[in-house]
């Protein structure tokens, strides 16, 4: 359990928050993980692969042979710090800031995404934003209203640009969340876009099912992401409530994600994840 502590210290940053500025450190990948090759030779492309989960998926699938294209906002340095991990492991690592509200951003990063690699076999659709609101009175209209573009809409424009140039074969895994089932008091916009996201993740794997095109989805519950300081308050207690008793780590998140883009799930479409530590009704 060393690599998985139990105790976080209160702290805060500003959205959407820094990586190299959380402590403890978020674990990215197990020392002990072993790549083979699953997604050797393939390309992926990860948008809020800068950090956190994604950045947890992109050395992940890095490590299994694909090389990545990553979208983040506006947080350089650990776009970079991603990138140079995802090189350690051999590969290619191209990173793109922008938001993905702008349509018009989305389709030049799929675009700059296909020239630099030649094809897109991989999209993970993780980037999101959310804003903690104790009663519907206090929920901030406009914030709701950028956590949809982001999380919702931002997707949308993503995938539409980039299932053209999937072949049968190729994968879309979708982040959604343990709210999406359960909901959340104090995450009343989060949690309805993570709704739609579950369900656009149904209703996508339908209607690509003929082109043999997979859509899945993972749903974390309570992970140590850079989200989670620069969002919440009383951040010691985040996790704890789990059956586990303990806040998650992209670590051990990472894996589902190789799972659901690799052969091994080649019969898996319009299915959820869940990694929660037992956070069923009660985070």
């Amino acid at each position: 359990m060393k690599d998985k502590p139990k105790d976080i210290p209160d702290q805060k940053q500003p959205i959407p928050g820094s990586e190299e500025k959380m402590h403890p450190q978020p674990v990215i990948i197990r020392k002990n993980y072993r790549g083979s090759e699953k997604l050797k030779n393939k390309v992926a492309l990860i948008t809020g692969g800068d950090s956190g989960i994604g950045r947890s998926v992109a050395v992940h699938f890095a490590r299994e042979g694909a090389d990545i294209s990553i979208i983040y906002l506006s947080e350089d340095e650990d776009a970079l710090i991603t990138k140079s991990l995802v090189e350690a492991e051999g590969r290619e690592c191209l990173i793109i800031a922008g938001n993905i509200q702008d349509k018009k951003f989305c389709d030049s990063a799929v675009a700059k995404t296909k020239k630099k690699f030649g094809t897109i076999n991989i999209l993970v659709n993780n980037a999101a934003e959310q804003h903690e609101a104790d009663t519907l009175e206090e929920l901030d209209l406009s914030l709701m209203e950028e956590s949809f573009r982001t999380n919702v809409f931002g997707m949308f424009y993503i995938t539409k640009k980039v299932v053209p140039e999937m072949k049968a074969g190729d994968s879309i895994i979708n982040t959604t969340s343990v709210t999406s089932y359960r909901g959340s008091d104090h995450l009343m916009d989060y949690s309805s876009t993570k709704g739609a996201v579950t369900a656009f993740t149904r209703s996508l794997s339908l209607n690509l099912a003929d082109r043999k095109i997979r859509v899945n989805g993972v749903a974390p519950g309570p992970i140590w992401t850079p989200l989670i300081p620069s969002t919440l308050e009383n951040v010691s207690k985040f996790g704890k409530k789990t059956a586990l008793g303990r806040v998650g780590q992209p670590s051990e998140v990472g894996p589902a994600y190789v799972f659901l883009a690799s052969e091994d799930a080649s019969y898996i479409t319009g299915n959820v994840i869940h990694i929660n530590g037992g956070d069923f009704v009660n985070t």
